[in-house]
């Protein structure tokens, strides 16, 4: 049993410890933890068992600690993995990775000279559908893919108020990209592999803190284009549709594929997935690639190209010119 603890324990750190704190077969278990708020989070660690340290560098000195969870502010992200891994701590880190290219390639360097296991927590490719995408544009099923659309909307922006970290611009540049869009960029490289240029437009029309509107036209090196948007101040949506040669691949919301093949190419059809825990998911992938099983399903390079992308993002939006991908 992987002994595991939480640096964070707002919404999302609590979500994903609850997912599989006390239960059978996760091969986690959440023993510590620190917070920047630890008045809050008193009562909440003793029901879940987990002690209350004062702080980071006091759960590293934990001796019952085998693995850090981060699920702390973005722009901390890389120096915590740099120092877990130099305490021979695993790591599971909450996306975004980083914020620059730069300091994703110093973590994953830290991390594999020091022989430990970085897992990113992307968790949408733990999705059934995601599985199934992947087997059809693998056995050809959409002939040569053409073009791919990501979308994935959310009103979270709406209770940022001044005084939290993500209504810090520094924190949440371009908006919604941190706490949503990152996701999608992940879905897209995982479906169509690399990006080789965007262009972006990124602006506050709304809100007084961060950017709610972004959108971006790329194209990935494979040839094929891309239209992705992030809203922060709109209803919660998730969208990724695929247009080939011989038909489209669209995920609706998480559990559903649809298929529309160009004529002769075989029927229609609707498939619908249950519905799963991925964060449980994620974490038990962590834990298993930690005790020697499988390897953790997002390969550190597509960590890394994902917060390339993100910078890249970011210096097209501000310059408003079209911007290679390094």
């Amino acid at each position: 049993m992987l002994q595991a603890a939480v640096v964070g324990m707002g919404r999302w750190g609590r979500v994903l410890v609850e997912s599989v704190q006390r239960k059978n077969g996760a091969g986690i278990r959440f023993v510590a933890g620190c917070t920047g708020t630890p008045d809050k989070a008193r009562d909440w660690c003793a029901e879940q068992g987990i002690a209350l340290h004062p702080g980071y560098q006091a759960v590293l000195d934990d001796p019952a600690v085998q693995a850090v969870v981060l699920a702390s502010p973005h722009k901390s992200h890389a120096e915590q993995v740099i120092a877990a891994a130099g305490r021979g701590k695993h790591v599971f880190v909450e996306k975004p990775f980083t914020l620059t290219k730069a300091s994703a390639e110093a973590a994953v360097e830290a991390c594999r000279k020091a022989g430990v296991v970085l897992a990113l927590g992307h968790n949408r490719r733990f999705l059934p559908a995601t599985a199934e995408m992947k087997r059809l544009l693998a056995e050809g099923a959409l002939g040569t893919v053409l073009h791919a659309e990501g979308h994935m909307n959310g009103p979270a922006a709406a209770q940022w108020v001044e005084g939290m970290w993500r209504a810090d611009r520094t924190e949440s540049p371009l908006g919604g990209m941190g706490g949503m869009g990152i996701h999608m960029i992940d879905m897209l490289i995982n479906l169509m592999g690399p990006f080789a240029e965007v262009t972006v437009q990124s602006f506050p029309r709304v809100s007084k803190h961060v950017d709610d509107t972004t959108a971006m036209l790329a194209r990935f090196a494979s040839g094929a284009t891309c239209t992705f948007s992030t809203l922060s101040l709109a209803p919660q949506d998730w969208r990724v549709a695929l247009y080939g040669t011989k038909g489209s691949l669209e995920m609706r919301g998480q559990q559903q594929l649809v298929f529309t093949p160009v004529p002769g190419n075989g029927e229609a059809w609707v498939k619908d997935f249950p519905k799963v825990d991925i964060e449980a998911a994620e974490l038990e992938a962590f834990a298993a690639a930690v005790a020697g099983g499988p390897a953790y399903p997002l390969p550190l390079e597509d960590a890394i190209h994902g917060v390339s992308v993100f910078e890249t993002m970011i210096g097209a939006a501000a310059s408003g010119s079209s911007y290679a991908v390094p």
